[in-house]
C-alpha cells in the first residue's frame, strides 16, 4: 500500500515518465569483450550475445545515444564483441584500466554528454563491472535500467545477487526486447515500424518467427 490517492479527475490517457524514450535515454555497453566471456557462466553465452546485439540495433533504430566501454583491450580483455562493433563501426569506444567505469573521467564525460538523465546499462560481469558504475551513477542522480540477459556474472548466484544488489539501490532491472518494445510503445508509428518488427525477427527467438509467420501468412503489416 501506499500513501498515493487516485484522483479520478487527473486520470487521462498519456504515458508515465517513468517509460524509456527515444528523447530521455542513452545506452552505455561495458565490457563486452573475449576475456570476459569466458568468465561469464550465469547464462548461455550466445543468449547473452544475442541480447547484447539485439539491444544494440534497439538504440541504432531509435537513435538512442550509445557509449561503448572495454576495460584493458590491448593488454588482457581483447576487443569489443565482433558483432556489437558491427552495429556501431564508427563509434568510438572508450577504453580504460578502472573496473569501475564511472571512474574513469572519459566514459563519464561521454555519458554527460548525451544530456540523456537513464542509463540503460548492460556488461559482463554483473557482480563487477555493472554494479559498480550503477551504484555510483545512482548515487549521483542518474536514473539507471539493468539490461539483464545482455549481461552475465561469473556464476547464476553472483549474477542474481548483483542484480538484487542494484535494484535495491534503485536500478530498474530489465530485458532487451523490453527496451526495444518500450522504445517503439505505439505499432502506429511507422516510421520506426519495420526497423523494430526486423529486429524481433531476427533476435526475438519464437516470438520473432511468430512474426515472421504473421506477415507472411496474415498480414505484412501484422503488428509485433
Amino acid at each position: 500500500m501506499t500513501d498515493f490517492v487516485l484522483d479520478l479527475n487527473t486520470v487521462h490517457a498519456a504515458p508515465s515518465p517513468d517509460l524509456l524514450t527515444p528523447d530521455n535515454a542513452m545506452m552505455l555497453f561495458v565490457d563486452h569483450q573475449p576475456q570476459m566471456f569466458f568468465g561469464a557462466a550465469s547464462s548461455d553465452r550466445v543468449a547473452v550475445v544475442n541480447a547484447t546485439v539485439g539491444l544494440a540495433k534497439a538504440a541504432r533504430v531509435f537513435d538512442v545515444p550509445v557509449v561503448l566501454s572495454t576495460v584493458a583491450a590491448e593488454s588482457f580483455s581483447g576487443p569489443i564483441l565482433p558483432q556489437l562493433r558491427e552495429v556501431f563501426p564508427q563509434h568510438e569506444i572508450v577504453d580504460r584500466t578502472s573496473m569501475n567505469a564511472w571512474e574513469d573521467t572519459a566514459l563519464v564525460e561521454a555519458v554527460k554528454a548525451t544530456g540523456r538523465s537513464k542509463i540503460i546499462l548492460s556488461g559482463l560481469w554483473t557482480e563487477v563491472c555493472l554494479v559498480l558504475p550503477a551504484l555510483s551513477a545512482l548515487n549521483q542522480g542518474y536514473e539507471v535500467y539493468v539490461v539483464a540477459d545482455a549481461s552475465a556474472g561469473v556464476t547464476p548466484a553472483a549474477h542474481e545477487h548483483a542484480m538484487q544488489r542494484m535494484t535495491a539501490a534503485g536500478a530498474v532491472p530489465v530485458t532487451w526486447l523490453q527496451v526495444l518494445l518500450e522504445l517503439q510503445r505505439d505499432w502506429a508509428r511507422t516510421e520506426t515500424y519495420a526497423a523494430t518488427t526486423d529486429v524481433v525477427k531476427e533476435h526475438g527467438g519464437a516470438y520473432g518467427l511468430g512474426v515472421v509467420y504473421a506477415h507472411t501468412m496474415v498480414d505484412p503489416h501484422a503488428a509485433g
